[in-house]
């Protein structure tokens, strides 16, 4: 793990998004495409408020959430909605979308094809990943019903129910994460700190994101 610190939150984000898009640049020059995987949630909204007006041919960037809510996209809960609010918009309208959700009552209805759907962009190229307070990255969470699956399973995509988490949720599976090709992760503030110290003595059953830390490159800052 590499850790890079920033003096405030808002360098943190234009830096990372420069970062990503040199990533994908570089990955297109001897690539057809570039598959790049990004969370949702609040934290990396100013990231993609800077990628999506980079200059790059964002026709063969190929883009998916890391996780996602099983909710409708018309629902303020879709990680989908946020991303075509806040990615997918400007230059970046041009990229491909691959989605981890479709309509159905529950995602282990859909479970099969979306998984299918992931097979031309693995290993994904470039990834970028948030935490949560609880140790939690993409929705694999502690306590969740499948998390040893998550965790130790050969599957690319799980369907995940956890404490606290009001609807079911689609993950990538810690195999998908930890192939990735260049994988970051975000987090700002001290409690996310704290957390992240404590899950690197920690084994990923008690605090999922240890089992993605080695060979991550880690950004922080205060606030």
């Amino acid at each position: 793990m590499e850790l890079v610190e920033y003096p405030d939150a808002e360098m943190m984000m234009m830096d990372l998004a420069n970062i990503l898009a040199s990533e994908l640049k570089n990955c297109l020059l001897v690539h057809d495409h570039a598959s790049f995987a990004v969370p949702g949630g609040t934290t990396p909204g100013p990231i993609f408020d800077s990628l999506c007006g980079v200059d790059l041919d964002w026709s063969r960037v190929h883009v998916m959430l890391t996780d996602e809510r099983w909710v409708p996209e018309t629902s303020e809960r879709s990680n989908t909605r946020l991303l075509k609010e806040r990615l997918l918009v400007d230059r970046a309208a041009e990229a491909v979308y691959v989605p981890l959700y479709a309509e159905a009552e529950t995602p282990e209805e859909k479970l099969p094809e979306l998984s299918e759907a992931l097979t031309p962009e693995l290993p994904i190229s470039v990834m970028l990943l948030g935490m949560g307070a609880d140790m939690h990255t993409a929705s694999i969470f502690p306590g969740a019903d499948q998390l040893e699956h998550a965790l130790h399973g050969s599957d690319r995509l799980v369907a995940m129910r956890a404490p606290g988490a009001p609807e079911p949720r689609i993950t990538l599976s810690a195999n998908v994460l930890k192939s990735a090709m260049s994988r970051h992760l975000v987090i700002v503030g001290a409690e996310k700190r704290a957390a992240l110290e404590k899950a690197r003595h920690l084994s990923p059953d008690e605090a999922p994101v240890a089992a993605i830390l080695n060979g991550t490159t880690v950004h922080w800052a205060e606030r």
